[in-house]
């Protein structure tokens, strides 16, 4: 079973900068896509950003600009430089991996989440 990880959530005032970490136990698989997803108290799960296997990158519109998402499917590792943070941001970050192979098929995995707050 293959578990995520993720690190670099914490406290910070408006207008400043967090990267968020996530990796992958070990697996033989590769990730077809490497996933940041965002929850608020009281709303649902939300992409923030995602990176493929080909590179290409997808941001919320909320986020575009400010956030920055890549990847390192060799290490199963996906970070997310979030700057210019503001209050909305305040979330718990979760990190999601698609793994498998083409001919085998893919699995969602998710993280633990980690807490961002953002304050003015």
């Amino acid at each position: 079973q293959v578990q995520l990880v993720e690190s670099g959530g914490g406290l910070v005032q408006a207008g400043g900068s967090l990267r968020l970490s996530c990796v992958a136990s070990e697996t033989a698989f590769s990730a077809f896509s490497m996933n940041w997803f965002r929850q608020a108290p009281g709303k649902q799960r939300d992409m923030v950003a995602t990176v493929s296997s080909d590179g290409r990158t997808t941001y919320a519109e909320s986020v575009k600009g400010r956030f920055t998402i890549s990847g390192d499917n060799a290490k199963k590792m996906v970070y997310l430089q979030m700057d210019s943070l503001k209050p909305e941001d305040t979330a718990v970050y979760y990190c999601m991996m698609e793994i498998g192979a083409s001919w085998y098929g893919y699995d969602e995995y998710w993280g633990q989440g980690t807490q961002v707050t953002v304050s003015w």
